[in-house]
């Protein structure tokens, strides 16, 4: 008995070797950057608060920035907490 075209296409479909992508492997290790950034930029952040409440008057810059010094210390630490996110 005849097969039909049909059972032949399935045949010839399931015949087909199916390329299968490797997964990617996640990473163990950490980035060699993140760890000295991140506390670089909470340090600094940190440094740059206590300075500007101790002697902030005295140094012209922080003067002229007046209340912004606390926007850029907290800036910095809240930098520090982004970078920590990529420290696996």
């Amino acid at each position: 008995m005849p097969e039909s075209s049909s059972r032949k296409t399935k045949k010839s479909s399931a015949e087909k070797v199916k390329v299968e992508k490797t997964p990617k492997k996640p990473r163990t290790t950490s980035r060699v950057w993140v760890a000295p950034l991140m506390l670089g930029c909470w340090l600094l952040g940190l440094a740059w608060l206590v300075v500007f409440y101790v002697a902030g008057q005295d140094i012209p810059v922080m003067k002229d920035l007046n209340n912004w010094n606390l926007l850029i210390g907290m800036g910095l630490i809240a930098c520090g907490f982004v970078v920590s996110t990529q420290w696996i």
